[in-house]
């Protein structure tokens, strides 16, 4: 540790930090605009210069490294006027635009100039003028002119976003930030550009002229989307969502967040939100009131239990829905006499039911530290943006990342060793695994293992994890492809049995928001024969809560056959969704309009408030299902706080249920089959995932969203076909066909093609897995 005096006060850091991080851990601000604490040092602003005793000249605190005995004065003559020198220089250029300017109000270089600009410039000359660049449909770079070049947004996509898409052209004054060669920006995490932008030059393009940042109330959130549970702040005018941001939380998001955790907000302002109860009455649609919507439901659940028992009535959720919603739609089922309840809509494999409970295993912060990591059946990138962002910082400072998966997709780290196999041999690659570890450690093999060749990169993978210790620690990880996959269950065993033979964690990159919870709450069969039968078989009544059949579900195409097949289906959703199926729809509340609670991959329990008021007539679906048990005359349906169906599903105060979770389990393993010929794999856009998600306009308008609209073939199938990148072919799975144009993916296993599942491009296809045929069309 070096001790330094800044400005009177003592302090302690360790040896190699700068003055700022001295001056942080005082609580003593320096004026900056280029230097970021999640970011490499740039010290290109000049704006953070303080006098050091000794030195000649003012020193920049952000690269200035300490040294013992170092006295450091920040707000010196000599300090403060370096600084508003170096302000001078910086408002030289800038357009002075603050009334039009969309950062007016959170904008550094405003705040600053308060405190370190003179009344009026020196500068009698033109000021410079940047053009501005299109850079896609979630950033605005307009005002390119407002640019300060402190080059934290490209350092951003460098560092943490890991794809350099922002860069800096020219010298001198003809300096400008901008994309390469007129592409757009593209990565999951750009948004988060928008906030470390010091001035108003990077602005949020849907966000743009809404409102005065004065006028927005701002209210604590927590994602609705993927497994991470991201802290949000969402700011709100006149009981509208405008705006997403991160709230840091260095434990789960840091300071990020995810675009579709930053854009979705745009779904929840559609023209398609639910306000009125609706009946079908005669084939016509009927808007009416809660109390009758209510009753009709009561006592259409009534008729089918009298008329064909309980087990004819099934309820089918996201897992984006709160714990609370949850354990009262189980409460309501399973109070019917009835366990047809379910939330893993795209999983096709029940073989865990009962026996584990999916989490990451681990805490967040602990899977950062990791150094040994094998990922298996995941799109990590997408599916687990900020996940993949703290493994990228770990990948830098050396874990060895391994992955098995059925396309090679750029994760944007280096990758120590990767098996890009066929779904159908993933089991096969694993038993290599297992095998390797085996021979090393001399043990026997699982039983049900057949005698395999090991390949040099399954022994590289069995020997990465076979170095884990105490210092450098290890984790197996399953992602949502492994979770969704035919055989999810085996794989399980397999890695399980891996992770235990190598000493390292196990756990799963969890789905949507509330796939924890969802155990927790009750919200899938009790009974392992009764899972993956709510589908299977034509129910009499089905409650849907925030699910769509078109899009939710690991067969679309069945899932919409057994809803026409239902005597009543009531959808529960905040969108106007499910005419075709539905008998009732229900106007229920998104996140942002409900208190609830959701738990995150690693069991933690993050309870919130709504921020705006219900739109029209909806109505938590909480709310609705308490009321909804109190018409079927149900017991434990009392409830008049969600605190207080939190609290009896997880007991009072409880925000960590880690020790309610287990991911270990005991299933006996089966020799691995192949499939011959051609086979589907599915990733689930990124902006495709809930219904939210889905109806975000500017989501929808990016490069992403577009590549859902196109199949992956390889380049033996290209050359089979004799097709140019582009042109249509014609897909078939079982008796459903459809036509989509072809984009060449060179890195695809030859018998693997890659369709997109969760669009409504694709839908009418079939299951996310197994044996596909593809034609020219």
């Amino acid at each position: 540790m070096v001790e330094i005096e800044i400005d009177g006060k003592k302090v302690e850091v360790p040896a190699g930090s700068m003055v700022m991080d001295a001056a942080n851990k005082l609580g003593t601000y320096i004026p900056h605009f280029c230097y970021h604490k999640k970011l490499s040092i740039a010290a290109n602003c000049r704006m953070c210069l303080v006098e050091v005793e000794k030195a000649p000249k003012p020193l920049p605190a952000c690269a200035t490294p300490v040294t013992q005995g170092m006295i450091v004065r920040s707000n010196s003559d000599k300090a403060t006027k370096a600084q508003k020198d170096v302000m001078e220089f910086l408002l030289i250029n800038h357009p002075l635009d603050c009334p039009i300017c969309d950062q007016g109000g959170e904008c550094q270089l405003q705040d600053l100039a308060v405190g370190y600009g003179k009344t009026s410039s020196r500068y009698q000359e033109e000021k410079r003028v940047v053009f501005h660049k299109n850079v896609g449909p979630l950033i605005s770079m307009e005002e390119m002119s407002r640019c300060i070049h402190c080059t934290r947004c490209v350092r951003f996509g460098q560092e943490i976003a890991g794809v350099m898409e922002l860069g800096m052209l020219n010298r001198g004054e003809h300096s400008e930030i901008t994309s390469f060669v007129g592409k757009t920006v593209d990565s999951e995490l750009s948004g988060n550009m928008i906030d470390l932008c010091p001035v108003g030059a990077l602005t949020s393009k849907p966000f743009r002229y809404s409102a005065r940042t004065w006028e927005l109330s701002r209210r604590k959130s927590v994602s609705a989307h993927d497994g991470l549970g991201s802290n949000l702040i969402v700011q709100v005018k006149n009981n509208k969502v405008l705006r997403v941001v991160p709230l840091e939380n260095d434990e789960i998001n840091e300071c990020w967040i995810s675009d579709k955790d930053r854009f979705a907000y745009e779904g929840l302002n559609t023209e398609d939100r639910l306000t009125k109860p609706m009946l079908k009455q005669g084939g016509q649609w009927q808007e009416t009131d809660w109390q009758t919507a209510l009753e009709y439901v009561a006592h259409g659940l009534k008729n089918v239990r009298h008329e064909h028992g309980a087990n004819a009535i099934g309820a089918l959720a996201t897992a984006n829905s709160t714990l609370e919603e949850l354990s009262l739609l189980a409460g309501v089922v399973r109070g019917m006499g009835s366990d047809n309840i379910e939330t893993r809509l795209r999983q096709s494999d029940f073989g865990l039911t009962g026996k584990a409970t999916p989490w990451l295993g681990m805490s967040i912060a602990s899977f950062a530290q990791l150094r040994q990591v094998f990922v298996i059946g995941s799109f990590l990138r997408k599916d687990h943006p900020l996940l993949a962002a703290r493994l990228r910082q770990a990948v830098k400072s050396g874990t060895k990342l391994s992955v098995l998966h059925a396309t090679d997709d750029e994760l944007l780290m280096k990758v120590a060793n990767k098996a890009v196999v066929a779904p159908s041999q993933w089991l096969s690659f694993l038993a290599e695994v297992a095998t390797a570890v085996a021979n090393v450690k001399q043990v026997a093999k699982p039983a049900g293992i057949a005698e395999v060749v090991v390949s040099e990169t399954a022994q590289a993978i069995a020997n990465n994890l076979l170095s884990s210790n105490d210092e450098n620690k290890g984790g197996v990880f399953l992602g949502n492809t492994a979770a969704q996959h035919p055989n999810a269950s085996q794989i399980h065993a397999l890695a399980q049995w891996i992770s235990q033979q190598t000493g390292t964690g196990f756990g799963y990159l969890t789905e949507a928001a509330n796939s924890v919870g969802a155990y927790l709450a009750g919200a899938v069969p009790a009974n392992a024969e009764v899972a993956g039968s709510v589908l299977s078989n034509a129910r009499k009544a089905l409650l849907l809560l925030n699910a769509e059949a078109q899009h939710d579900f690991a067969d679309a195409n069945r899932a919409s056959a057994v809803l026409a097949q239902a005597d009543m289906v009531v959808v529960m959703s905040p969108f106007k969704q499910g005419f075709e199926y539905a008998d009732v729809l229900l106007p229920v509340s998104p996140f942002t309009e409900t208190a609830g609670t959701f738990v995150n991959c690693e069991g933690r329990a993050q309870s919130f408030h709504g921020v705006v008021k219900p739109l029209g007539d909806t109505r938590p679906a909480w709310k609705v299902l308490r009321v909804l048990g109190n018409l079927l005359g149900l017991e434990k349906f009392e409830f008049e706080t969600s605190e207080a169906v939190r609290d009896a599903v997880i007991g009072q105060g409880v925000t960590d249920c880690s020790s309610k979770l287990n991911n270990s389990t005991e299933i006996s393993i089966a020799a691995a089959s192949s499939t011959a010929g051609l086979e589907r794999v599915s990733d689930v856009n990124i902006y495709s995932t809930d219904a939210v998600v889905r109806r975000s306009e500017s989501l929808q308008r990016t490069a992403d969203a577009k590549a859902a609209t196109t199949v992956s073939l390889s380049a033996a199938e290209f050359a089979r076909l004799g097709i140019a990148n582009g042109d249509f072919v014609k897909l078939t799975q079982g008796a459903a066909s459809i036509v989509m144009p072809a984009n060449l993916d060179k890195s695809l296993p030859s018998t693997v093609v890659r369709v997109a599942a969760g669009v409504l491009a694709t839908h009418q296809l079939g299951a996310m897995f197994g044996p596909i045929s593809v034609e020219r069309a």
